[in-house]
């Protein structure tokens, strides 16, 4: 009896466990999204005196050691349209915070949260990433969600839209989900 058992365990249980990974790494298709939603992301810092259009705050200023904002951490809370117009009825919001990393260079490193609360989509999608600002497109995760977006997976590829200096820019957000329930 003991023999059996140890021929079940050293070679027939291996068969069964590449079998199901096998069949698991079938039904995974990263070049099919279960969701797709292009969005834009409209962040305009507060200069001091814009309280009223303001989006986003620094919290901390940016330290002495280089002149790339290193340490400057700033939060937000800002509209996302299904459109690039900062007017648009906003579907979603980004609610988060990014911080800039680098010495050398402008980058930051963002986490945030997309609350939808619309006809179309209700419940969250929590995404964080590297921003390299000077790539042209940079990919985000997508580690999360609730309601229509529970426990979804994905990229969100962004592209920068629009900059106008210090205070406005826009992100094109191309969000694909890979793992939706």
């Amino acid at each position: 009896m003991r023999d059996l058992v140890m021929i079940f365990f050293f070679f027939i249980s291996p068969l069964f466990i590449s079998l199901s990974v096998s069949s698991a790494k079938n039904s995974f298709k990263p070049e099919e999204p279960c969701k797709h939603i292009v969005l834009y992301y409209h962040d305009t810092l507060f200069n001091g005196t814009d309280a009223a259009n303001a989006t986003s705050a620094a919290a901390t200023n940016a330290t002495k050691l280089g002149n790339f904002n290193f340490g400057m951490l700033v939060v937000f809370d800002d509209p996302m349209t299904k459109d690039n117009h900062l007017l648009s009825r906003p579907v979603a919001r980004a609610q988060g915070f990014y911080f800039y990393d680098m010495k050398s260079t402008y980058t930051a490193w963002f986490a945030y949260t997309l609350i939808f609360n619309s006809t179309e989509h209700k419940g969250t999608l929590n995404i964080m990433g590297a921003d390299l600002m000077m790539m042209e497109t940079r990919d985000f995760s997508v580690v999360g969600g609730t309601g229509d977006f529970f426990m979804a997976r994905g990229i969100a590829t962004i592209r920068t839209d629009t900059f106008q200096g210090a205070y406005y820019f826009r992100l094109k957000m191309d969000i694909k989900l890979y793992e939706c329930y």
